[in-house]
């Protein structure tokens, strides 16, 4: 080909055409990697952090010296705790709230 048909004409090699193709694909595909993991984390439900049941009923108990009752798992004030229904030495029902990240009462 004489040089002034090649003047607008641009070579490109198979692989240069082929990653120009894949440019969204490339962007995209991390992208949804990166929000499914979230959705994920975002979704566990309350009871799948540190502190387990029994160990929620332990803290309660040396907290109040009484009798657990019932657990359950709950959200307050936007983070997971742990719901413990205790009966005191002197016959009264108290709720107990242990948070479940540190173990501590609230």
């Amino acid at each position: 080909m004489p040089r002034s048909e090649l003047r607008g004409y641009h070579w490109r090699t198979p692989i240069a055409k082929y990653l120009d193709a894949m440019k969204p694909t490339i962007i995209l595909k991390p992208l949804v990697i990166l929000i499914s993991v979230l959705i994920m984390t975002l979704g566990l439900p309350a009871w799948a952090v540190d502190l387990d049941r029994d160990a929620a009923a332990s803290v309660a108990q040396r907290a109040s010296g009484g009798r657990v009752l019932a657990v359950e798992s709950v959200r307050h004030d936007g983070r997971a705790v742990w719901r413990v229904k205790v009966v005191t030495p002197q016959g009264e029902v108290r709720v107990v709230l242990v948070d479940a990240a540190t173990g501590r009462t609230l």
